[in-house]
Parts: C-alpha cells; sequence; structure tokens
C-alpha cells in the first residue's frame, strides 16, 4: 500500500544534510533534491524544511574561538544561508523548478494575523508551483526564542498548511523500541493515538549537528498526528528514501492520523507558548470538556481567574491541580470573567471552535 498524499511537508534534518566534518554533504542533497522533484513532477505539493545554513557557512570561514555559541551560530547561518538556498535553487532548476526562501521565527505564529500572513504566503508560493525551502533565521533567533529544533517547525507548518503528511528525514531508521545501538532494539513501524511515554525507551541523545533528540521528534510528531496529519520518521542517509515511504517500502516509523481538527485548533494547539490568561475550571466542567461531545467552556465552570487576559487573547484552561487541560480564545475579558463565576445562562468564555484540549 502506497500513501497518496497531495500534499507534503518534507523536513530534513542537519545530521542528513552534513558530513562528519561538519561541512554539507553536497551529493546528498543533490540525490534529495532529484526525489523531490520527481515526487512535484506527480502532481504533489511540497514544502521543504531545511536545515543546514549553519554547516553551509562553517564550509566558507573559520571563524575565531573568541566568539560566543550564539555569535558564531548567528555569523554561519547569515553567511551560510545565502549558500544554502542557492544550493537549492541551482539543483531545483535542472528541473525547471523555482523554490524560494522562508526565514521564520518562533515569534512569527504568536498571533493570529501573523500566523495567517504567513499561511497565506506560503499558499500563493504553492499555488505559483513553487517549492517553499523553510528554515529558522538563526541570525535573529537567540536562544529562549528558538524552536526546539526544525522538527517543531515543520509541525507548525504542516498543521498550518492542512498537510497530508509531514515526513522527517533524520540519520537513524525511526523510532526504536529501545537503544537503537543494541541487539534486541527494532523499529516501530506504526504508532497509533495513544499517548505514549517515549522517554521510558527512546535514546534522550541528539545527533552531532541537530539540536532536537528523537523524543522531541516523539512528542511532537503525535501532536501532529493528532491533528489528522500522518507523520513519518525515516533515514534520510538511504538511497531513494522519500519515493520508498511514499511507496511503503522501507523500514520506517509512522505516526497514524486519528482525526482531523478545524485551521484555528490547529494554530491553538501550537500557542501555549503565548497564552496571556489562566483560568480554572472545577471538576464537572473538566470532564464535560474532555467528553466526546462538542462542549464549550461556560462561566458556570469557572472556579478562579489567575492570570488577567483581554477579549481574542489565548487563554489556558488548567484544573483544580492547576494542570493544563487545554487553550482557547477569550469571548470576553477577565474583568468580565471574574464577574460571572459560576452562573449560569451566561455567554462562553471559550466558545468550542476556539478551544483546543490537550
Amino acid at each position: 500500500m502506497s500513501f497518496n498524499y497531495n500534499r507534503i511537508i518534507i523536513k530534513i534534518g542537519s545530521n542528513v544534510l552534513t558530513q562528519n566534518d561538519g561541512l554539507p554533504d553536497i551529493n546528498r542533497i543533490t540525490h534529495l533534491v532529484d526525489q523531490i522533484a520527481s515526487i512535484k513532477k506527480q502532481g504533489k505539493q511540497v514544502i521543504l524544511v531545511s536545515s543546514g545554513a549553519v554547516a553551509s557557512g562553517r564550509s566558507l570561514i573559520t571563524i575565531s574561538e573568541k566568539y560566543d555559541a550564539v555569535a558564531a551560530r548567528q555569523l554561519l547561518a547569515s553567511i551560510g544561508q545565502v549558500k544554502l538556498i542557492n544550493t537549492y535553487s541551482q539543483l531545483f532548476e535542472r528541473f525547471n523548478i523555482l523554490c524560494s526562501q522562508v526565514l521564520v521565527t518562533k515569534e512569527d505564529f504568536r498571533d493570529r494575523m501573523h500566523y495567517l500572513n504567513m499561511k497565506n504566503c506560503l499558499e500563493l508560493l504553492l499555488q505559483c508551483d513553487v517549492i517553499p525551502v523553510v528554515n529558522e533565521n538563526d541570525v535573529v533567533s537567540v536562544t529562549e526564542l528558538m524552536f526546539t529544533d526544525n522538527d517543531e517547525l515543520a509541525g507548525l507548518i504542516a498543521s498550518m498548511l492542512n498537510a497530508q503528511a509531514l515526513i522527517i528525514l533524520s540519520n537513524v531508521d525511526g523510532i526504536y523500541n529501545g537503544d537503537p545501538k543494541l541487539a534486541g532494539s527494532s523499529v516501530i513501524n506504526e504508532i497509533n493515538g495513544e499517548t505514549i511515554d517515549f522517554s521510558s525507551f527512546v535514546n534522550s541523545g541528539k545527533s552531532q549537528f541537530g539540536r532536537g533528540g528523537m523524543i522531541t521528534k516523539s512528542t511532537m510528531a503525535q501532536k501532529v498526528a493528532a491533528l489528522g496529519i500522518a507523520v513519518h520518521i525515516a533515514n534520510g542517509t538511504k538511497d531513494n528514501i522519500l519515493t520508498d515511504v511514499l511507496d511503503n517500502n522501507v523500514t520506517h516509523t509512522r505516526f497514524i492520523p486519528n482525526k482531523t481538527a478545524s485551521g484555528k485548533k490547529k494554530w491553538l494547539a501550537h500557542s501555549e507558548n503565548y497564552a496571556t490568561g489562566i483560568v480554572q475550571v472545577n471538576d464537572g466542567a473538566k470532564t464535560a470538556l474532555t467528553s466526546n461531545r462538542a462542549t464549550s467552556l461556560l462561566p458556570v465552570g469557572l472556579v478562579n481567574i489567575l492570570s488577567d487576559f483581554k477579549k481574542g487573547d489565548i487563554i489556558k484552561l488548567v484544573d483544580c491541580a492547576e494542570k493544563l487541560i487545554g487553550l482557547g480564545i477569550a469571548e470576553y475579558s477577565a474583568d468580565k470573567a471574574r464577574e460571572r463565576i459560576g452562573q449560569k445562562n451566561q455567554k462562553p468564555l471559550v466558545h468550542y471552535d476556539y478551544l483546543y484540549l490537550q
């Protein structure tokens, strides 16, 4: 059974694009572009989320050890991004395919307006038959504002564009049920909607050049699959890996998509860092919200307003133990919500359409 996806996000990690000496692996990049071109020729839309700017910078300049890690990264990324996008541009040009550069930071996802601006730009590029090459803008991203790694960014883009699939290329065959170095460990072929604590058996070590480990990938993949998008984690160092994944012809891990969510819910799913207010709900409201029925958050279910917010802000919903239940968009301000705590027959504080439950 092959997978027939129309819109695919392909994330290529730095450990796939980089040789052991930290310099770009041009042969592998060329081979991956050849595969992407053949996928695109089938009429599919492809968005490429690519690491590799820092490695590309490293191939062009040697920098003094007197610079701290953040400054060195910014310098290498600034120089390397030009080299990286030129490499992609020249390689895609052989197939008469145009690619574009899209550099983003975590801040670009902070509000609905920024989010929609970026979504509209990417949609337009796809309509014009262009392959967007997306990367984090490491020149302006400093540590606390950085994505965990490009896996997180790829998950956000996949959700934003309602992709059918996200393919993450790493330097391992998938997610193992133990330490990949041990003889008894094997790749988990399929993971469905149950919440799994990956830390119990996933190796937490990071790749040589990447920022994020396999636990980050697993947790993000589960979240994206819960939003109705299939996620494949495969070994990008293998020949023909992209076509083999789509033909279901190679050992890798697939996260089965288990439900679909509206665009707003997909945005909310990744918005925890941007929530301003916090509201506490009682056990009855928690039970109602987490049931299978479509339920809005009514003031009768409120216990307390723990942090102020304005109408339209993203707010966190927590239970009596202050554990996060979900995220939503406030229909009115914290002051009005305080006045209505415990009252029946009041307008919902968070409408179901603007509610994302963990």
